[in-house]
């Protein structure tokens, strides 16, 4: 009898096993493929003057998505609306930037002078903003579904990345580290089309012919304007060849199939008029989508936000979508029957230089609300003034040698309104806020901006000096509570006190002095334990200093 029941129970155990692997191996692989500062500046979108036959074959297997906007016209605020699914100006992020990766440090003492260290822009210290405490890096969620996470390698999320997000975040990262058969989200990131790449190639042989690319009208047509779209278009041209080689690792590792490929940028453009600017050109993204079945192209036209991102990729892997987030599923088994009229899009402090925008857009128009129609359009960030044409462009305006178009960029003060029909002006040069014409379509887009503010709690209407002191109280980073370990039979039950927080651990057979970049597992349960073994406890929450290493003793 004890025979049978021990033989009953092993059939019973393998039974479970091999349930959840079937499971696993039916849910999706996950790749993002993402890129910096580019607009929907290629074949598929239109635009054939950068030649990427990598990006074009993928594009002819994908649903080519024409609406797609970043929430922020630079990177590290829209990479925390990316991350967390939740719109910059609820949390906190919407500042360029707060800090570089904050984990462990007060607010240092500063004279006043800009410091690369010391302060972020405009007279306020670097900072790492603590987000309500239900907020997540969303892959947190794959992760205790059982996928294997890892983001290869840039986070810029205006906090440091939490040791729960990610089973590996690093240069090495890659799907290839993962378990037998076990489904992954795998993010790559190319920097080579990055506004800093206009420069710093400046010394590559340009592929693209300077006196053969487009300009828009709000450019001068000049050798050194020309010059620097060159460079884009062929900085494009590089990345196309980078992620063809990742997608060849993909086809060799025999994943094509069942795996579903995104591709897209960070935000708009890198060129002058372009990133940090609220209109399309700064805002609206190359996106694709490649699901495994998909042979041919498909034209999506429905306005999508970065937040949107995040419940869309837990709808794809089957899971359920917290209530907190502010996007909605567009594709998976949770997706929104109703889709978005209008997407939210900000720009408060970048670098040096704060204002306060606000933007609702459609698929037809876009309104904008300046909070300082006092300051000017144009912001003199110094980082961006390393780019030869934007220095040109500022002597053709000091000149008085730029057409009206070309001088708008410059103008001195704007207005409180805009408001753009991009049907028919795409490249948003015609302010129709007083066209009695468009009065219902401005007078729905004022109240739905209005709704948005009040409902999405905008903390950038508070200055950023008093939003950061209430969130790092005296001007000390909070830290997260030592996580409490107590083993209970033959399982070790894991606790913090620390609102928000998640907790990781480690398993060593030996005594072992783990740092934070060990491979710490995300604890979703009561962990089983060999009594020689040894278990150590590591607690954090996003914006807070981690906790202590805690090894349980018995």
């Amino acid at each position: 009898m004890t025979a049978r029941k021990n033989a009953a129970g092993i059939l019973f155990i393998l039974t479970v096993f091999f349930y959840s692997q079937a499971i696993a191996q039916k849910r999706p692989n996950i790749l993002w493929i993402t890129c910096e500062d580019i607009s929907p500046t290629l074949s598929f979108y239109g635009d054939n003057t950068a030649k990427t036959p990598v990006l074009d074959k993928l594009a002819s297997e994908s649903r080519i998505y024409t609406n797609v906007f970043a929430p922020v016209a630079v990177c590290a605020p829209s990479r925390s609306a990316i991350i967390t699914g939740m719109y910059p100006t609820s949390i906190g992020t919407m500042h360029m930037r707060t800090g570089r990766d904050i984990s462990s440090w007060g607010l240092r003492e500063y004279n006043g002078e800009s410091n690369a260290v010391d302060i972020a822009g405009n007279g306020v210290p670097h900072y790492s903003v603590v987000t309500p405490p239900e907020v997540k890096c969303f892959p947190e969620y794959l992760r205790a579904a059982g996928y294997f996470t890892t983001n290869n390698h840039k986070t810029d999320y205006q906090f440091a990345a939490p040791r729960s997000a990610w089973d590996q975040n690093s240069q090495e990262a890659h799907w290839r580290n993962r378990q037998k058969d076990q489904p992954f989200f795998s993010v790559f990131n190319f920097t080579v089309t990055h506004e800093s790449r206009i420069w710093a190639n400046a010394d590559k042989e340009l592929t693209v012919d300077p006196e053969t690319v487009p300009l828009p009208p709000y450019y001068p047509d000049n050798p050194i304007v020309r010059q620097d779209v060159a460079r884009n278009y062929s900085n494009i041209e590089l990345l196309d060849k980078q992620v063809g080689e990742l997608l060849e690792q993909l086809k060799a590792d025999d994943l094509m199939d069942n795996t579903i490929i995104f591709f897209f940028s960070d935000h708009g453009g890198p060129l002058p008029r372009g990133k940090r600017e609220n209109y399309d050109s700064g805002l609206k993204v190359p996106f694709l989508v490649r699901l495994p079945d998909s042979k041919e192209p498909m034209k999506v036209d429905e306005v999508i936000s970065f937040v949107d991102l995040a419940p869309t990729v837990l709808s794809l892997a089957g899971l359920d979508v917290p209530e907190h987030l502010q996007g909605d599923a567009f594709l998976g088994d949770k997706k929104e029957e109703e889709e978005n009229k209008y997407i939210f899009a900000s720009g408060d402090r970048f670098d040096e230089f704060s204002d306060r925008t606000r933007v609702v857009r459609g698929k037809k128009f876009m309104y904008i609300r300046n909070f300082h129609p006092e300051l000017p359009r144009y912001k003199d960030v110094a980082y961006r003034k390393q780019i030869p044409m934007m220095n040109e462009l500022l002597r053709l305006n000091e000149e008085g040698n730029l057409n009206p178009e070309q001088e708008l960029y410059f103008a001195t003060s704007k207005p409180s309104e805009e408001f753009y029909d991009v049907e028919n002006d795409p490249y948003q040069l015609n302010n129709l806020i007083n066209n009695q014409a468009y009065s219902d379509q401005i007078s729905e887009m004022r109240s739905v901006l209005d709704e948005f503010l009040i409902s999405a709690g905008d903390k950038g209407l508070e200055p950023e000096l008093s939003f950061l002191y209430e969130i790092w109280p005296n001007g000390q980073q909070p830290v997260t509570e030592d996580p409490i370990a107590v083993r209970l039979g033959k399982k070790v039950v894991a606790s913090t006190t620390t609102e928000g927080a998640s907790i990781s651990y480690l398993i060593s057979d030996e005594e072992i002095d783990p740092d934070l970049n060990a491979p710490w597992q995300l604890y979703t349960e009561p962990i089983r334990v060999g009594k020689k073994q040894r278990i150590y406890f590591l607690a954090g929450r996003i914006g807070y200093r981690d906790s202590r290493v805690v090894e349980l003793v018995d």
